[in-house]
């Protein structure tokens, strides 16, 4: 059976069938991952030795990227002993993935197209999990979907998602047409890689659109629990939406000093803020990039954009973490 060696000397077993991210998986290792379908491209690595045979497609990876070594994790196996050039993330691992049931305590819309759903488990049966994090919701036949946790642990266990409504979408349908309170559903979590990470920047960067704005609510709320982690950093907040009623929640903490910018896409012309991508906001803001971390949750198109243009601007790579959302197709 191939063995599988990480930078750090952290090795685990494959088996032909097991995609290298669930094989470090089941054996308590956790690699850097997100969409866990090939799309996102937060499990990309570097092969130093040995070969691997793809699973699935690697949609993220182009011609230049398969040219340098690179594979995605979240596809390939191992087919014979690899070394590979990324990093456990112990804190992350000790965390059990579980599936849970759950019952809706209450829903409230947000906007004409987002509703907050907030969930319970069973008092003996929490979900564990870090801010920044997601779950599948497992509904009715089986039917499965992915959200971000909109808000940090709770001593009640509750926890929020907010879901956005997509045309002739199953799960939509549901939450916005037939949900009511004590449903019952499942849940698989914790899921996903995305979460604070102990870095000595100056600037701690945060970029989202659409309901990437919950696992940025969601960081911010540890953050205002213990503001020592942040002492004389500057935080800066940048949201997109397409228009005014899409910017549904403002950051407000007493002990949190936030620097808040929503960005409009499709703005009236009467509105007189921010209007543009996120991204290139950031950039013409000046941050000085070189002494910042970034964490950015969204759109795989803002993903790939911010990835690309604050890289080029000075941003190291290694700061720069992302939770894509990708379609269910």
């Amino acid at each position: 059976m191939p063995i599988v060696k990480l930078a750090n000397s952290t090795q685990f077993k494959c088996l032909p069938e097991q995609t290298l991210l669930d094989a470090a998986r089941l054996q308590g290792i956790i690699l850097e991952h997100s969409c866990r379908v090939g799309r996102c491209g937060v499990c990309k690595a570097h092969v130093l030795s040995g070969n691997t045979v793809a699973l699935k497609p690697e949609d993220y990876l182009d011609v230049k990227d398969q040219s340098e070594g690179l594979i995605l994790t979240c596809c390939r196996t191992a087919s014979t002993d690899i070394q590979l050039d990324i990093e456990d993330l112990g804190e992350l691992g000790s965390l059990q993935i579980k599936t849970l049931p759950c019952r809706i305590d209450s829903l409230q819309l947000l906007s004409a197209d987002v509703i907050e759903v907030t969930l319970r488990t069973p008092p003996n049966s929490r979900l564990e999990y870090l801010p920044g994090q997601y779950v599948d919701i497992i509904g009715r036949d089986g039917l499965r979907r992915s959200y971000s946790i909109a808000n940090a642990p709770l001593d009640n266990g509750k926890i929020t998602l907010q879901v956005r409504k997509v045309e002739s979408g199953q799960m939509s349908r549901y939450w916005f047409e037939e949900a009511k309170a004590n449903d019952l559903l499942r849940l698989e979590g914790p899921l996903g890689t995305f979460c604070l990470r102990n870095t000595a920047v100056a600037h701690l960067v945060f970029l989202a659109t659409g309901t990437g704005i919950a696992p940025v609510k969601a960081m911010l709320e540890q953050l205002a629990v213990a503001p020592e982690r942040v002492a004389g950093k500057k935080m800066h907040v940048y949201w997109g939406g397409r228009v005014e009623s899409d910017i549904y929640w403002q950051p407000r903490f007493e002990n949190l000093h936030v620097n808040f910018t929503p960005i409009l896409s499709r703005a009236d012309s009467d509105y007189s803020g921010r209007a543009g991508y996120v991204q290139q906001a950031l950039l013409d803001d000046r941050i000085p990039l070189g002494d910042a971390i970034v964490y950015a949750c969204g759109s795989d198109k803002m993903i790939s954009s911010a990835r690309e243009k604050l890289n080029a601007a000075g941003l190291p790579v290694k700061n720069f973490y992302s939770d894509a959302f990708v379609s269910s197709s």
